[in-house]
């Protein structure tokens, strides 16, 4: 089932998530709801908190780029109460970036290039790793939703200021996307 992505504004987006128990019910058909409405909407990655739900859980598709990033064949995993442990910030990448929950808005945004993360997988199985390139940006940007973060918190003062008018647009509602949405209720 594909579900509306919740749009800038919407107060669920701007609340910390809480790690989940291991019997927390019907977790397997969120996580396919979540891979579909991530299709549907074309994009790489979503987290919980952009459906409406404040708990640890992201899915990441990355198998769209594999004509330009051949490593990322195949690649579509769920991340259960992940958490970034560590940030190696000797080396740090600038890339536009552009998110789900925020319609039309894009923007540079400098991250480490590698960072250690904890999580599960689908079957519950606990996962300690080191992660680089696309996939580590990918995570940070999915992560951050989870603590509550989005990438424009990123993003410089003057940024920020420029664009004040496109986020308070959303907030009223005034947004194309070719997705379905649950934009902030006035």
């Amino acid at each position: 089932m594909i579900l509306p992505i919740y749009i800038y504004g919407q107060p669920v987006l701007r609340k910390e998530s809480i790690d989940i128990p291991k019997d927390y019910p019907d977790l397997e058909v969120l996580i396919a709801n979540m891979f579909e409405t991530l299709t549907a909407s074309d994009g790489v990655g979503l987290a919980a908190p952009q459906v409406g739900l404040n708990i640890r859980v992201a899915v990441i598709d990355l198998d769209v780029l594999s004509e330009d990033l051949p490593e990322y064949k195949d690649f579509r995993k769920a991340y259960i109460n992940p958490h970034i442990v560590e940030f190696d910030d000797s080396e740090m990448e600038s890339m536009e970036e552009g998110c789900l929950s925020l319609p039309g808005i894009h923007e540079n945004v400098s991250r480490p290039k590698r960072i250690r993360v904890k999580y599960e997988d689908e079957q519950r199985n606990e996962h300690d790793e080191w992660v680089d390139g696309y996939l580590a940006r990918v995570m940070q940007h999915e992560f951050d939703h989870l603590d509550a973060h989005m990438f424009i918190d990123r993003i410089s003062p003057l940024r920020k200021q420029l664009i004040k008018n496109k986020l308070k647009a959303l907030t009223l509602g005034k947004y194309r996307c070719s997705y379905r949405t649950k934009p902030v209720r006035r």
